[in-house]
Parts: C-alpha cells; structure tokens; sequence
C-alpha cells in the first residue's frame, strides 16, 4: 500500500503537468521571445494584501532573474566594486550559493551595476559583467569551470547581451557582430571584427534548416549563420549613442526591431541576403525590455509608455501610460507586466485595450527588470537590488503531503 508521501507527490506532479510549469533559463524566456508556455497560474490573485513569498538584497542591477531545476539565478553589484552572481532555492529562497568577483558598479547617468541575466544550460551558468568578464560555472555548487575576459573595448554602458547557447557554442554580442565562445572550455570558436558592439542579446532562429542568428549590433541588425559568424545580410539602424538594447522580434522572414532615445521601431523584410525596411515609425521606442508578440499584435513599451501595434502596419491600437518605463512578458494570453514603479499587473492580451485583470504594489524605487515567470512564481527586482518572489502559482500545487 503507497504512503499518503507518495500518493502527495503523483497528485503533485499530475496538478503541475497539467498546469504546464515551465522553467524561464535565461533571457527572454525558453522560447527566446518573452513569452512562456505556461499555464495554470492564478491571474486574478495579485491584489493589496500580495506579499513576497520571499525576498533578498542582491545588489545593483538591472539584469534579470533566471530559473531552472528548483533555482532562482540572478546578479547585481554590492559595496561599488563587486559583482555577485547568487544562486537560491527557487522555492523559499535560501542561498545555496554566491560567485563574487572585482567589477566596478560604473554609475553612468544612472544606478550602475550589471545588465546581462545569466544564462543556465547543461549544468552550467553562463555570465557576463559590463567590462566583458565572462564566466561559466557549475550550476550546482558555483564553482568556476572556465573564465575568459574579452579583448574588445566595452561599449558606453557596458556589455548588457546575455550568452546564447547553440550546439558547443556560447554567443555573446561582443565586437561588431558578436563572438562565440567553446561553452565547455571558452575558446574562441568565431569572432566578429573588435569594434563597437550593441546592447541586445542574440536570437536563434531557423532557416531552410540551417541554424542562424539574429544580431542587433551598434548600427545594423545582422542575419548570422549560427556555426560560423558569417554575415548573411545586414539592416542599417543608427540610434542616438548606438543603443541598440532591445531584442529582435522574429516572424518568418520578418524582423522588428525598436530602441529608445526617440529613435523608433521598424520592420525588415528579409528574402535571400537582403533585409528591406517596410516601414519606420516611432510608435515604440523600447531602449529596454522588448516587446512580446500575440497573434499578430506586439505589446512593448514606448519610451513611457505601454503600447500594443499592429506588427505588419505599425499602427498603434491603444496606449497606456501609468507603466511608465517598465517591462514584461507574456504567458497564456496574458500579460504581465511590471510598472517602472513597481506595480505587477496580470492583464488580458487585447488588442482591444490595456484590460487589467488583477495588480499588485510589489517593489518600489525604479523598476526596469523583466518580470519572470516560472512555475507559478514571479520573480524580479528593483534597480537597488531588492528582489522578490510572488506566489501565483493556483493549479500549480507545490506543497506536500507528509502525513504518515
């Protein structure tokens, strides 16, 4: 006869099969898009009384929070001339452990502290700091396995794409069209030339079955093919102080792309080498978090404001202006979406109107980290270091039944 222990633990893993938890291993999510396939979570439960199911100081930052297997990962700046990467117990938040190494906070016109969100793959932890200090440690215990520093200069703000992991490789955007690195041992596998880089990271994506990268450097968006860093077509995108930060959005053939500083968004149309603009606009300036995709409707922001737009035309379908410069992601038709001052929201993904659908006050100070879904919990934190975790969890049942 099976234990109550047992029988707990069947009903658990049926409740989280069937509420579809997913793990969120780097940035912008498994699928590279912002979006998760997640499902089950309790929409309508963030209200006044939502408080952290944990929390922790970690330092200055803007780089977001990583899960995988039970772990939260995440990274900021203490005491001005440190960088930590911190490993907790994605659950109650226990410190399993903590990678400390020499990094400068460099508070230029703002907080400081580091950009890029580690990467997890493989048992491995992939980081990298504003100066071009790459690490890869063991996922388990956050000892180091190899570590490389950069030869190319930085670019203004620092080094703020996260590693990308393709086959062996790990790719960063360092240089002019990135550089990929041996993600088992670090050596160099292919590099661009050592000029200026963007501030985004890489997105994967498949053509004719062969594996490419698309790159949004300092001045252009790069076609890469993924194994070898050869450039198979370039669009020009010149921005005010060559900040290039939010990632490419993919559809088919069609790239989008968006930076801030009044710049704008547009979209190419990609056929064999060539990248045609179709249209430029500024109806979303995101210098930040990018937008996410739904059913033909991107919803991002625009400089201060959430925006949703028509992805082929660039029409814009409503505003919305108390996010402010915030962030989000999506997850089972739903939004959710941090206020650069601190509110949560759960909203409907509408092309309609901004529909709330539950928010709660969960930070405060400035807000510019991607909210991150896994597993029924919510992860982010402030500019100054305050991470927390929301419990959202409903179906996705994480208790256990221990009676004898």
């Amino acid at each position: 006869m099976r234990s109550n222990v047992t029988v707990g633990l069947c009903i658990i893993g049926l409740v989280c099969s069937a509420a579809g938890a997913d793990d969120w291993p780097h940035w912008r999510g498994p699928h590279y898009n912002g979006i998760s396939k997640e499902a089950g979570f309790d929409a309508s439960s963030l209200n006044n009384d939502t408080k952290p199911l944990w929390e922790a100081q970690i330092g200055i930052g803007f780089s977001s929070v990583s899960v995988s297997n039970g772990r939260a990962y995440a990274m900021g700046n203490v005491g001005k001339k440190t960088d930590v990467v911190w490993c907790f117990d994605a659950q109650t938040g226990k410190e399993i452990w903590k990678h400390e190494y020499a990094e400068k906070l460099n508070p230029k016109y703002y907080e400081g502290g580091p950009g890029a969100t580690p990467t997890i793959a493989d048992g491995k932890v992939y980081t990298i700091s504003k100066t071009g200090n790459i690490f890869c440690l063991d996922a388990a215990t956050g000892k180091i396995i190899w570590q490389r520093q950069v030869a190319q200069k930085p670019p203004t703000w620092g080094f703020a794409g996260s590693a990308v992991i393709q086959d062996n490789m790990a790719v960063f955007n360092v240089g002019s069209a990135g550089l990929a690195l041996n993600k088992d041992n670090g050596s160099i596998i292919w590099q661009s030339a050592k000029s200026a880089s963007g501030y985004a990271s890489a997105v994967p994506y498949t053509k004719n079955g062969r594996k490419c990268l698309a790159l949004f450097g300092c001045k252009h968006l790069f076609g890469l093919d993924a194994a070898t860093g050869k450039e198979l077509w370039k669009g020009e995108w010149v921005t005010k102080y060559d900040v290039n930060a939010s990632d490419p959005v993919i559809y088919g053939d069609y790239f989008f792309v968006a930076s801030g500083y009044n710049r704008g968004c547009g979209l190419f149309h990609v056929t064999g080498g060539t990248a045609t603009k179709l249209w430029d606009n500024k109806n979303m300036r995101s210098q930040l978090s990018g937008p996410v995709l739904i059913d033909g409707y991107l919803y991002g922001i625009d400089e201060n404001q959430l925006v949703c737009m028509n992805f082929m035309t660039g029409e814009v379908k409503w505003k919305e202006r108390k996010i402010g410069k915030g962030s989000l992601m999506a997850a089972d038709g739903k939004l959710i979406v941090l206020s650069d001052k601190g509110t949560l929201y759960f909203a409907e993904a509408s092309p309609q109107a901004f529909k709330p659908i539950s928010s709660a006050k969960i930070l405060s100070g400035k807000c510019w980290t991607m909210p991150v879904l896994a597993n029924g919990k919510i992860y982010t934190k402030s500019a100054k270091g305050h991470m927390v975790c929301i419990d959202v969890s409903g179906d996705v049942l994480m208790s256990y039944d221990i009676k004898g």
